[in-house]
């Protein structure tokens, strides 16, 4: 076999002889330009219409804020969701606590306020404020799912509320490494999901991470909510020249900001990529930002995955890289994605 240069390629005869049953596999080196093309199947209507079905799902009022291991209880954390100001701590028993960003006495930012015995203290007059206390002040329903902390927004969300959000299956904590990565770009939640539920981009968009992609199965482009609404994806994952690890994949969206990548088949089945779309509110330009918050759970049977998990503090800002990279474009493509829609 050869490169589409003439000359042989040694990871063909390389992959001959390669164990199937080792979870590296050898990759082929191909030329970018010579992918075979994938936009007759990246049809629009059809991504359209699995947009409009994850809208409709009922998301309960649930926003994510952060990740868990962001909200401390030694400082306050703050920001904005959907246009509200928002501050987040825990308490003295490690609790999520979460509610208005604004001291309710003359409005000045909880998120600068000090931490004591599990309560804020504003900085400008010293009232406290805590679950039970604060005069003025209440706070909004908050979950933490031991990867990312969520608030409830009913006034934003406009749902019937649920009494927790609606948290994707994982891999068992105690047999997991999760990683968190956040981004923020000009867009509205809907393009992100738009981005997400293109999967003929993978290989031509970021090359660097994927090849070998092949969409096995998609929904119907009818806009009807009884099908099999999942996107099913054979993708060899790289991890260095030439070596890959090959799995398929499925993309579904449990509710209308969220959209799930999970392992069904090969090493890793099971792990999942969820990113969920948070949107912030209005930046300085009038226009809408929304924020990425994208969290890998991984697991494995192996018993070498044992020593990744040892490793995690160190494994987890390798994985949040990785993550940070793929967002970085494809963010653009859901900040072109806005700009073509609001034109």
């Amino acid at each position: 076999m050869t490169t589409s240069s003439g000359h042989p390629d040694p990871a063909a005869g390389l992959a001959r002889r390669w164990p199937r049953h080792w979870p590296l596999q050898p990759i082929p080196r191909d030329q970018w330009g010579r992918q075979q093309p994938t936009y007759a199947a990246a049809r629009p209507a059809l991504i359209d219409a699995a947009v409009k079905r994850a809208e409709a799902r009922p998301s309960g009022n649930w926003f994510v804020l952060a990740a868990s291991r962001q909200i401390r209880a030694d400082r306050p954390c703050g920001m904005t969701v959907a246009g509200v100001e928002v501050v987040a701590w825990r308490d003295t028993e490690g609790r999520l606590i979460a509610g208005p960003g604004a001291c309710p006495h003359l409005g000045a930012p909880l998120a600068q306020a000090a931490l004591d015995c599990g309560a804020l203290v504003c900085r400008w007059h010293g009232l406290r404020i805590g679950p039970d206390t604060g005069a003025g002040w209440s706070p909004l329903p908050a979950h933490d799912d031991g990867v990312l902390a969520w608030v409830r927004l009913d006034a934003a969300g406009g749902e019937e509320p649920l009494g927790a959000p609606v948290v994707p299956a994982r891999p068992p904590r105690g047999t997991s490494v999760a990683s968190v990565t956040a981004m923020t770009g000009t867009c509205e939640p809907t393009d992100v999901v738009a981005n997400r539920l293109d999967p003929w981009h993978g290989s031509w968009f970021h090359p660097y991470s994927f090849s070998r992609l092949s969409v096995l199965a998609t929904p119907a482009e009818l806009d009807t909510a009884d099908q099999d609404d999942r996107f099913v994806v054979a993708v060899t994952f790289k991890v260095a020249p030439g070596l890959g690890v090959p799995v398929t994949a499925e993309f579904t969206c449990p509710e209308p900001r969220t959209v799930v990548m999970r392992i069904v088949d090969g090493e890793g089945a099971g792990s999942v990529v969820e990113t969920h779309a948070t949107p912030r509110g209005k930046g300085p330009d009038g226009r809408p930002r929304t924020s990425v918050i994208e969290a890998v759970v991984a697991g494995s049977p192996r018993r070498g995955f044992a020593v990744a998990r040892a490793a995690a503090p160190a494994l987890r800002p390798v994985m949040r890289r990785a993550a940070a990279r793929l967002w970085r474009d494809d963010l653009a493509y859901a900040e072109r994605r806005y700009q073509l829609r609001s034109r």
